[in-house]
């Protein structure tokens, strides 16, 4: 009965009974690293998985599909444009669903069996349809790994640390979309078109094992918070002890947040739920939001100029340089090793505002898109200066994701100090990343259509100017609003935010958060 035992308490958001022994290792298995660490896992599974296919699916769709290579470029473009529908529509409906679930545990171990299934289906498809319907449940699947994963980093290590957090989620985005169509190609040249599904679903064990293990910090308060009762005799005599060294741990961080009261004015207690404001939903307060309008647009922007290399690329090199799958994996490296600084990016979002490395990383990459359009035959310059422009562009995006992605996070928390208790017990971090998630996903499902398109009508440099126009479009209003109103009196850095500085929602000043010294 004890195994049972352990899993209703892990599955249960109460503690079934007060008897009963904690799970076991449950400090290392809550801790702050093992979770951190469990969600970035998650996270590169996800792109591993949606990654490792790109460069193996145009000679898969011909030899298993029986697609005509004129038609190639258009299925793998719809590829991606579909994995990129299905997360627009899947986000906002899992953040909505992870902030009612007493547990975000269980919605990942559910959004990681979808991610299963869609592989064997992508593994065993031969026919368009089953292409297409497995990218699309490996959409929504990737909707609850992103939604409820970041929501959970921010119940973990709180407001003031996510952007370098968030920055470590954007190293293992990095290193997946590193190695997913490097190994994909390398393996599917050597060892076959299966061997490449044997490596993802190793990767999909390791995962569901390391989600399993997982333990909420909330969960595991259940056992830390209560301690057996101290003997008076063991109080009179001055003995400390670890449970009274615990409580007073506990006073001393209950007291940095406010008491929540309730209508008479008493404290509510600890294990009963902050009523929801009533009215609209959370997603629509947070959707009234410019700041937030304005970071997820600078999500938009970006997802499309990191998806839209892979429409062109692998073929582009394939035509180009006459490379093969391998080739056109390993090529990503210079797109994907500057985002290796993004937990230092991250940081310094934190301590010193969103604003303007998000511009920066939108201007800088203006011209590298430009000289894309002088690569244009098969020589060692012209590959050494493609992989010298993509290695530039890639370290312009790496200033953009970590700084909009704790933006959001600090929209949240300014209409939590406006109005606190407004959105529940839950609060509605997973609703507001569900928006990241489907505006990234807009951006995946625009950036390839987007490069396909354009480089198939009007050709190769008709493509990259016209990203490099897309990227300045970005760069504007994040310059404006990321952070609050460029010439408002708000909090524009991580330091001015918990001493008391007023923090600009649509441009309203706030009152003042605690108290000045």
């Amino acid at each position: 009965m004890a195994p049972m035992q352990h899993l209703k308490n892990l599955v249960s958001d109460k503690r079934v009974k007060t008897t009963s022994s904690p799970p076991y290792l449950l400090s290392l298995r809550s801790s702050n690293t093992f979770i951190i660490g469990t969600i970035c896992v998650a996270v590169f599974t996800d792109l591993f998985l949606y990654g490792i296919i790109v460069p193996v699916i145009p000679r898969a769709l011909e030899e298993r599909a029986g697609v005509p290579q004129k038609d190639v470029q258009k299925w793998v473009s719809i590829l991606l444009a579909v994995y990129g529908g299905a997360l627009l529509v899947g986000s906002p409906l899992s953040g909505w669903w992870a902030d009612r679930s007493s547990s975000r545990r269980l919605p990942l171990l559910l959004g990681l069996f979808a991610l299963g299934g869609s592989t064997v289906m992508l593994c065993l498809a031969r026919t368009i349809v089953l292409f297409i319907m497995g990218r699309v449940l490996q959409g929504f699947a990737a909707a609850v790994v992103w939604t409820v994963g970041t929501a959970l980093l921010v119940d973990t290590v709180g407001q003031n640390s996510i952007g370098e957090v968030l920055g470590w989620t954007s190293v293992s985005m990095a290193v997946a979309i590193l190695l997913a169509p490097l190994l994909g190609g390398l393996v599917y040249e050597r060892a076959g078109y299966y061997s490449v599904y044997y490596m993802s679903f190793s990767l999909i064990a390791l995962d569901i094992v390391l989600r399993v293990f997982l333990v909420e910090k909330k969960i595991a308060r259940k056992w830390t918070v209560t301690q057996p009762a101290v003997s008076e005799s063991a109080l009179a005599v001055g003995e400390t002890t670890d449970s009274t060294q615990e409580k007073d741990h506990e006073v001393h961080e209950n007291s940095r947040v406010p008491v929540i009261t309730n209508t008479n004015n008493s404290p509510i207690p600890e294990d009963e739920p902050i009523p929801r404001s009533r009215g609209l939903p959370p997603v629509f307060t947070l959707l009234a939001s410019r700041r937030l309008l304005i970071a997820l647009w600078g999500c938009i922007v970006q997802g499309s100029l990191m998806t839209a290399f892979d429409s062109v690329v692998p073929l582009f090199v394939m035509e180009t340089f006459g490379w093969n799958s391998t080739g056109a994996g390993v090529v990503f490296l210079c797109i994907t090793i500057p985002s290796f600084a993004s937990p230092y990016i991250g940081h310094l979002a934190d301590t010193h505002g969103p604003r303007w490395l998000s511009v920066l990383g939108f201007l800088i990459v203006i011209p590298f898109w430009i000289l894309l359009r002088l690569v244009t035959h098969n020589t060692l310059g012209q590959k050494a200066l493609f992989c010298v422009l993509l290695t530039l562009i890639g370290v312009g995006l790496c200033l953009v994701m970590p700084p909009l992605m704790a933006e959001i996070t600090y929209v949240v928390e300014a209409k939590e100090k406006e109005r606190p208790g407004r959105f529940g017990a839950t609060g509605a971090y997973a609703q507001a990343y569900g928006l990241f998630i489907a505006a990234f996903a807009a951006g995946s499902l625009i950036g390839p259509v987007w490069a396909g398109y354009v480089n198939n009508a009007a050709g190769w440099g008709t493509m990259s100017w016209s990203l490099a126009v897309f990227s300045f479009f970005g760069a504007v209003p994040c310059l404006f609003y990321t952070g609050g109103d460029l010439w408002a009196e708000n909090a524009k850095t991580g330091r001015e935010r918990p001493v008391g500085r007023p923090v600009s929602v649509e441009g309203i000043e706030e009152a003042r958060v605690g108290s000045t010294n």
